[in-house]
Order: C-alpha cells, then structure tokens, then sequence
C-alpha cells in the first residue's frame, strides 16, 4: 500500500490496544541470543521490516532461527556457530541495525560488510566507527569512513574509555557490543543519559557489566541464553497515545509498554501539554505498565535540553500534538531530526503545513503553531514516523489526510493502519 486515506475520527477512539513489540530491545535481544551459548526463545518481537534485517544478519553469520509462531523465535547461539557472512548485509532502511551490527561484528575476527537502502547511505556513521577503530577494528566506508557501507574487519579489540560527542544510544550499544570481545575493561561515559536497554539486557543474559544513568562498564565474557516478552515499543504507543488526546471522546487503554528509563519523556511532555494519560497496572520487574489515556486540551511547552534525546523519535507526532494545542510549542536542541530516516525537521514541517497548521524549521528543531487541523494531503518521504504521524494528524483535522509513501510504515509497525481502522 503506497497511500493511506483517512477520514477525521467522529467519534473517540475507544478499547485495548497491544502495539508491536519494542523495536530497540527486538534488535538488541537478537544480536545477544546469537552470541549467547545455547537457545534463547523471544517472543513478542517486532514485526517490522527493521527487526527482520537484524534477524537475518544473525542468521548470515550462522545463528540458528526457529520461528514458533508470529513473533516469536527460537535462536541457536553461541560463538561457535558464528561465521563471516558470505555476502553483503543489508539492513534496508534499518539505522539501528547497522549501528549496532558495526560493533557486533567488531568484535568478530572476520569481515563484514553493511550496507542499506538509500536513507542508509545518508546517516552518519564516524560516531561509531572512531571509537571502533580506538578498539582495534579495521573500518572502512564512505567519505573516510563516515557513511555507508561499512566494512568491518573485527577482532584482536582492546577496551576503551569513550564519550561519545553525540547522545546516542545506539552508539553506546555499539561499543559495548564490541566490549564484550575486547581485551580489558570498556566503559562508555555520557553527558547525557540515553535509553538503558543494551544494559538492561545484557544484564539479563548474564554479562559481566555494571551501569547506572550515563554511565556503563562491561567486561569481556560469555552470555547464556533467555527466555523473554520483548515489552510493547513506546515510540509506537506514542501514535494512538496523541491520537486518544487530541480525538475527543477517547478513552483508550494501551498494554504492557515500556516505561523504563529513557523512553517514557513522551509521556512528560504531553502531561505538562494537559493530557489525561493514567499510568496503570505497573511491572516494576520489567519496567511494563499500561496507559489509559482520555481526549484533552491541550496547552503549548517547550521541549528542550536533556529530555531530547529520551524522546526524539516521538518529536513528530508531538508536533501534531502540538498543532491541536493552544499556543505555540518550541522544541529546541533536537538537531539530531535532521539525520533520522528523513530530515525529520523539513518533513515534519511539510506534514504540518499541509495538514493546514503553523509550522516552522530551525537549525536545531521547530515552532509549532496551535488551533485545528484542516487536513489535506502529505507525502512521507520514504519516513515511516511522518507517514504515521500524518495519519493521527488526519484523525484529528475537520477533512482527513492522505498519506503518500505508506509503504514505509512497513519497516517499524505493518499493521498500523489495520489498528487504526479497528480503534474508531
């Protein structure tokens, strides 16, 4: 499907939701079972086109794959399955996979090669591969080493102090990867504190590493293989979270979401906005709750600073938000937009105008200007948060959207628009 239409929501969006399974634990957990001896079963992963790369480039290194039913695996690992790939690995339109497969592969005495699709080739990669190369990976790429495709030769790696210039989740799991089959100690220190998960997990599956808010040590050594529900993305449940506020007469409960450090400031901004989102039924045990959340008015706020980097990937639909307040909403510090899947600064701007709001880009971010939503049509630019985030904005406008290049929800939430079909 190339184009989704649809109509304003007449009336609230209403019932239970299950949003897929977390995309960055789904990458993460599949790159850990691989190296882990033994079979790890995962069930609840994401079924998006982005996991699936991330499954396949285990499977091309030897990793065994077993699917029991959809959305869950069975994964054979350990280190002496694993093997150089014998062909290129492409990631597709996966930015975390190859960020993540970079220090993976590092620490393997083989050559890789990743490669993506044409938004791959755009997104900065000298803030993994610098770091890499302190270890002892041979990387090489495009413009000196700084875009894809990668090359990888790994092993022979010595531990680091790093502090990555950049708030980078991904670039902290890539070096921590790569840790794991360092000689000595790695410790990654940020000014910043990113989303925990690469620690998390790795705890789970038993590694040598400590951690706390911006800091994290991890010594070389074997994992051993797990059972676990990836919990529901947040980054996905922050659609239907907007959508339930802006759309009046909502009352909609979403389950079992991710609640833990660094992926809940959606959920802070929108409160300081004047959203009725009750957190419920916590699980302490592995940072799940569910959200119930209630049509609102909204009011403007500015984001900004530390909370960025918490939330960047949710910035586009907190725009539509935004759109549907009253006031004028500044999100600053958010340069980071400008490198995602699309200029997510200019595209999230595009949507907006289209849609008939108020919007503005600046270098680091954007101004969002509030009132009603007319509607109208967009064109995602290939960017699965715009295509979505257009559509919630479509819910809410007096004449509805149509979303061109619907195709890319496909890599992160292939059944959002069926979703979106059954809530209202």
């Amino acid at each position: 499907m190339t184009c989704l239409a649809v109509a304003p929501a007449r009336r609230g969006l209403r019932g239970e939701l299950v949003v897929p399974g977390d995309k960055s634990v789904s990458h993460r957990a599949l790159l850990m079972a691989a190296l882990a001896e033994g079979t790890s079963r995962l069930q609840g992963l994401s079924g998006g086109d982005d996991v699936a790369r991330s499954a396949a480039a285990i499977a091309a290194c030897g990793a065994g794959l077993e699917r029991e039913a959809p959305g869950t695996l069975r994964v054979l690992g350990g280190p002496g399955r694993l093997h150089e790939p014998a062909a290129v690995v492409d990631v597709g339109n996966s930015g975390t996979s190859i960020r993540l497969l970079a220090g993976w592969s590092a620490a393997r005495p083989w050559l890789t090669v990743l490669q993506g699709d044409a938004s791959i080739a755009r997104r900065p990669m000298g803030r993994v591969a610098e770091p890499l190369r302190r270890m002892g990976a041979a990387v090489d790429g495009r413009a000196g080493g700084t875009l894809p495709p990668l090359v990888v030769r790994g092993g022979g790696l010595v531990g680091i102090e790093h502090r990555p210039e950049v708030a980078s989740a991904q670039v902290k799991g890539a070096v921590i990867l790569a840790g794991l089959g360092a000689d000595g100690e790695t410790v990654v220190h940020e000014a910043v504190p990113t989303r925990r998960h690469t620690e998390e997990l790795l705890e789970r599956f038993g590694a040598d590493i400590e951690h706390r808010p911006g800091w994290a040590r991890v010594r070389p050594g074997p994992l051993s293989p797990v059972e676990m529900t990836i919990p529901a993305d947040p980054s996905q449940a922050a659609f239907w979270v907007v959508a339930a506020t802006v759309v009046a007469g909502s009352d909609l409960r979403i389950a079992n979401v991710y609640v833990g450090p660094g992926r809940a400031g959606f959920l802070e901004v929108l409160a300081r906005m004047g959203a009725d989102v009750t957190v419920e039924a916590e699980r302490p045990a592995d940072r799940t709750a569910d959200l119930r959340v209630r049509s609102a008015q909204l009011s403007a706020t500015t984001v900004a600073g530390e909370e960025v980097p918490g939330l960047i990937d949710e910035i586009p639909v907190l725009a539509v938000a935004a759109a549907c307040a009253e006031g004028t909403t500044t999100f600053a510090d958010a340069a980071e937009l400008r490198v995602k899947e699309s200029d997510r600064v200019e595209t999230t701007v595009a949507a907006l105008r289209a849609l008939g709001a108020q919007a503005e880009g600046r270098p680091d971010g954007l101004v969002v200007g509030g009132g009603r939503l007319v509607g109208g049509t967009v064109d995602a630019a290939g960017d699965h948060r715009i295509a979505m985030a257009a559509a919630i904005g479509g819910l809410a406008s007096v004449e509805g959207a149509t979303v061109h290049g619907w195709d890319a929800v496909a890599t992160s939430y292939p059944g959002f628009a069926e979703e979106l079909t059954r809530c209202w």
